[in-house]
């Protein structure tokens, strides 16, 4: 397609559920309809303003995502459900942006939900082989290339904290580095209502937790939850029509990218925990956005990033090119990973502490960054994003990956039109819904919901 016909895409809503324990207390339709009401009365407009939607979930039955948004209309638009592993939200806000970006819709929806079991995630199909088999089989068999040799327990905390060792033996670092990181997300969190953990374990304590395997400790684990989150992309020509300067985050680039036969054929575990992958996707993005190779990093002032374990919010600051290869541990110990530092590295407590429903987790990640540049994030803002002369201010990154693979980077900021004042999202839900989470009613819904509903779905609705 020719540039003249690609356009410039906005995030103009987005709402979130409280990430909780996998209780079964709440089904995908109730927590999805929760999370895109909030999206919906952010944005100022209704569901009969979206011409598509892309909706991500990995447990669940086919046509999840219709069951949930049926609840606010059924207007005969497409729906597409997405499972791209841990990055299936941002996959589903990938899909929609590009609706949007080559002129497919002017307004599309992204909505991701997950309902999980407790305990370690494993296959819900037994009598089939998962396709992560090779990365199982490739991570054992690379064990005995590492310093401490053979690992033990479960294979998704043994694979990243595999890869980590692999950081530690070639640049040094230890497991004290990755309580560090655990320590300074916990901590993040307890400033976050939508967060699992509000505990704020010491380095101490996530030290002391119970042992997963060599390197990971229970509290540097990301947890199963239940959660829902929601963004809504809408075209420059849409933004103005519907008067949403006050509130529009652009997204200046973005990718998704799979992995390519160093995965396997390297002889590195980082390389199979998506190192490469995240390094290819993140150059992408920086070049999207107009900069040089290897250039644009210092523009960033907050990030949200993968740590499904500490150990790989370690290596990913690297692959982002947030730091040198070798100086990644370095940056932990400087404090450039937290406020006061270089970068705000999860202000919202991360995947550890804020939980990771797998198909939420990336829309909620850009649900964290649009606020934040957004400046409405209370105790979790970012300091100092708009405290230079460009009035755009820093940009907002976001890194979401899933094994099997797939990575999806963005990269955030404010458009030169946006005005910090006026009527917005938080005029409209009666509150400041970056730092603040209420439910929503059934008088909500009322607001966004399409004139083609149906009586029979929403009577069915919970909240």
């Amino acid at each position: 397609m020719p540039p003249a016909a690609i356009k410039r895409t906005f995030i103009i809503g987005c709402g979130s559920t409280a990430f909780i324990k996998p209780r079964g207390e709440r089904s995908t339709e109730e927590m999805g309809l929760e999370a895109a009401t909030k999206a919906l009365l952010d944005g100022g407009i209704t569901y009969d303003d979206i011409e598509t939607a892309f909706v991500g979930y990995c447990y669940g039955d086919s046509t999840s995502g219709q069951r949930a948004l049926y609840n606010l209309g059924m207007t005969g638009i497409p729906i597409t459900n997405v499972n791209n592993n841990c990055s299936t939200g941002s996959t589903a806000l990938y899909h929609a942006s590009n609706a949007v970006k080559y002129s497919l819709s002017s307004c599309a929806l992204a909505l991701g939900f997950e309902r999980m079991a407790p305990g370690s995630i494993g296959t819900n199909f037994p009598d089939r082989l998962p396709p992560m088999m090779l990365f199982n089989f490739k991570t054992l068999e690379l064990e005995e290339t590492l310093g401490p040799g053979v690992n033990f327990g479960p294979v998704a905390p043994r694979m990243f904290a595999n890869a980590g060792q692999e950081y530690c033996d070639k640049y040094g670092g230890d497991v004290g580095i990755f309580a560090k990181i655990a320590a300074k997300n916990h901590k993040h969190a307890v400033n976050n209502p939508y967060a699992q953990f509000h505990n704020g374990w010491t380095e101490e304590e996530i030290l002391n937790s119970p042992r997963i395997n060599k390197q990971i400790t229970k509290f540097m684990c990301s947890p199963t939850s239940d959660g829902a989150a929601c963004c809504i992309v809408a075209s420059e020509e849409f933004v103005h029509a519907h008067n949403l300067e006050t509130q529009a985050i652009e997204i200046v680039g973005q990718a998704l990218e799979t992995d390519q036969p160093a995965t396997f054929e390297s002889g590195s575990v980082m390389e199979l925990v998506g190192y490469g992958m995240t390094q290819r996707c993140a150059n992408k993005v920086f070049a999207q956005a107009g900069f040089d190779p290897g250039q644009g990093r210092d523009e960033v002032g907050v990030v949200e990033l993968h740590d499904c374990f500490a150990a790989n919010e370690l290596i990913t600051y690297p692959a982002l090119g947030l730091c040198a290869p070798e100086a990644a541990h370095e940056m932990v110990e400087k404090g450039d990973n937290t406020f006061g530092g270089k970068y705000v590295i999860n202000p919202s407590g991360g995947l550890e502490a804020k939980g990771h429903p797998l198909g939420a987790t990336g829309l909620g990640m850009h649900f964290y960054i649009t606020m934040q540049l957004r400046e409405w994030a209370g105790p979790m803002q970012a300091p100092g994003l708009f405290n230079i002369p460009d009035k755009r201010g820093k940009y907002g990154l976001v890194h979401n990956l899933g094994l099997g693979g797939a990575v999806v980077v963005s990269l955030l900021r404010r458009p030169e039109f946006f005005k910090a004042n006026g009527v917005d999202g938080r005029t409209r839900l009666g509150y400041n819904h970056a730092c603040e989470c209420r439910p929503v009613s059934h008088a909500d819904v009322d607001k966004v919901k399409s004139k083609k509903s149906s009586e029979y779905v929403i009577q069915a609705a919970r909240l």
